[in-house]
């Protein structure tokens, strides 16, 4: 019997990315348990803004819940836009908005090095959990490749030539910040004596 998990998103991207990597769980998103209300993450640092989101659900749903934030750091930007990432540009700014404003930061730079970084919280059971997951890798001068989302046609991860945004879903899943974060949760659900209720 599949376990039923609340993963506390919007982003049908992220789900989508999750549902392929916990394919022995039910994952379901926000829309799914009826919470349309925007979140506010106001913390400072990935570790707050995944807290805020997973204790938002088991506060008001009071239901088994695990949530990510995710940010990217460049070394030549002191580690920016990290916690910023997903509004580097600014509020309800596009995937490209952001891509675009980075590329314009890094112009004429020759330190490239950058690192993906995923934080998930997790409340099971009355008990809160936190997992980490880091990819290096480097900034390129400009788009490749049309799959993925975020910072992914800019991001080339160490050890690859492609993309992010040109890889399968498989491969990018096995090696991605998030999917290092989501192997250790899986790691963590598989061995803990947790059963649907």
């Amino acid at each position: 019997m599949k376990e039923n998990i609340v993963f506390a998103t919007h982003n049908e991207n992220k789900l989508e990315e999750i549902r392929n990597i916990l394919k022995g769980w039910d994952v379901v998103g926000l829309h799914d348990i009826g919470c349309h209300e925007e979140i506010v993450e106001d913390a400072d640092n990935l570790q707050g803004n995944a807290k805020i989101k997973a204790d938002f659900v088991t506060n008001n749903y009071h239901l088994n819940c695990f949530a990510d934030d995710t940010g990217l750091e460049v070394e030549a930007l002191h580690g920016a836009p990290g916690v910023y990432s997903a509004r580097y540009a600014g509020e309800g700014c596009s995937y490209h908005d952001n891509v675009v404003k980075l590329l314009d930061a890094m112009r004429g730079e020759t330190n490239r090095r950058a690192r993906f970084r995923t934080v998930i919280a997790l409340n099971l059971n009355g008990e809160q959990y936190f997992f980490e997951g880091i990819v290096n890798g480097r900034i390129l001068e400009d788009e490749h490749g049309e799959g993925g989302f975020g910072y992914d046609p800019v991001f080339q991860p160490e050890g690859y030539d492609e993309t992010f945004a040109e890889m399968p879903m498989e491969i990018k899943n096995k090696i991605s910040h998030r999917g290092r974060a989501v192997q250790q949760l899986v790691e963590f659900l598989s061995t803990s004596a947790w059963s649907a209720h």
